[in-house]
């Protein structure tokens, strides 16, 4: 066992398929086992590289394994899917993740930290709130429109509601099913209040968080959020790798020397790129009360292109910004417009 210089894990939930090889490329031992067998077997094995897909569970193991003295990778798996030959089974995944981690040209994601999980895991519990928010009071609007009753758009109508069905004539039961339904949306809101405010609380210790929060149009949530997804940013080359990594770069479909860009990829996190496009939108509405060269930009912008071309592009730069802040240890300033112009 020794020879072996790089372990291909496939997880699963309960059972795990692992392939070694040597520096060479020739598989050495193939082994399935279970969650406690293969911490056991890492536990004594010499310090290799252990390679994964970046998948559930999967950044709890890298850190564990680390701590063993084993050098772990993480691969995106839409990258290892070429490499799978023949017909698909958990032992050949497993030598399809080393087959991919051998090539040099290789994309690798960065092991997040126990509190980057926390607070992803409060984030994506929060868009789960939300969502569940939105349906609640879409669904009083409609239960109230099969009866005539058309209320206005907004969340204030939905929070006083109570006094708006007495000014009605609606049969007993139905107002009951309205009330129930509307203690529900007052929970949510509570919830999602609760969630916010540990998010807040977080941010408050978290120096990078800190100095987001000077990036025009970047509130508590977005700068929570890259925190956690950032970190340090080191993973990424320069600011437009991130920008191509959160998809808020042009589609390519080039050939024969000729140059043909596209609408943007909307690649990576999806959160993410609407919260950074939501953060373009929110400058642009207080566009009046900034000045400096990123709001003469902006407006030079609006004169020959669509809003929506404008807010993505600017998205595009506040990512880039977003990276530098991280990547380079410095906090925003806003550039000045030159004199004379």
């Amino acid at each position: 066992m020794q020879e072996v210089t790089l372990i291909g894990i496939d997880l699963g939930k309960h059972s795990f398929h692992i392939h070694g090889q040597d520096a060479a490329g020739k598989g050495i031992f193939r082994k399935k086992c279970t969650r406690k067998q293969l911490i056991t077997f890492l536990a004594t094995f010499h310090p290799c590289t252990v390679v994964m897909e970046a998948c559930a569970g999967a950044h709890h193991m890298a850190r564990f394994l680390m701590s063993f003295g084993h050098a772990v990778k993480l691969i995106n798996p839409q990258f290892v899917r070429p490499f799978v030959k023949g017909n698909k089974n958990d032992f050949i995944d497993a030598e399809a993740i080393c087959e991919a981690a051998s090539r040099p040209t290789m994309r690798f994601v960065t092991p997040k930290t126990e509190a980057q999980q926390l607070v992803s895991a409060l984030h994506r519990v929060r868009e789960s709130l939300v969502c569940d928010r939105v349906k609640t009071s879409n669904q009083i609007h409609g239960i109230l429109l099969e009866f005539g009753i058309s209320l206005p758009i907004g969340r204030t109508i939905i929070r006083h509601l109570p006094s708006a069905l007495a000014e009605t004539a609606l049969p007993a039961r139905l107002i009951a099913i309205l009330e129930r339904l509307h203690a529900h949306y007052k929970y949510l809101d509570e919830q999602i209040a609760e969630v916010e405010k540990e998010l807040v609380q977080q941010l408050n210790v978290d120096d990078l968080g800190q100095r987001l929060l000077k990036v025009p149009g970047v509130g508590p949530i977005t700068a929570s959020l890259l925190s956690a997804e950032l970190g340090d940013g080191k993973q990424y080359g320069c600011g437009r790798d991130f920008a191509a990594s959160v998809g808020l770069v042009p589609r390519q479909y080039s050939t024969g020397g000729h140059a043909n860009l596209l609408g943007i990829s909307k690649r990576g996190d999806k959160n993410l790129r609407r919260l950074l496009v939501q953060c373009a939108r929110a400058f642009m509405q207080r566009l009046d009360k900034h000045k400096g060269i990123l709001a003469d930009w902006v407006r030079s912008m609006l004169t020959r292109r669509h809003s929506n071309v404008v807010a993505c592009a600017l998205a595009n730069k506040l990512a880039r910004i977003v990276w530098a802040l991280a990547a380079r240890h410095t906090e925003y300033h806003a550039a000045p417009v030159p004199v004379g112009t």
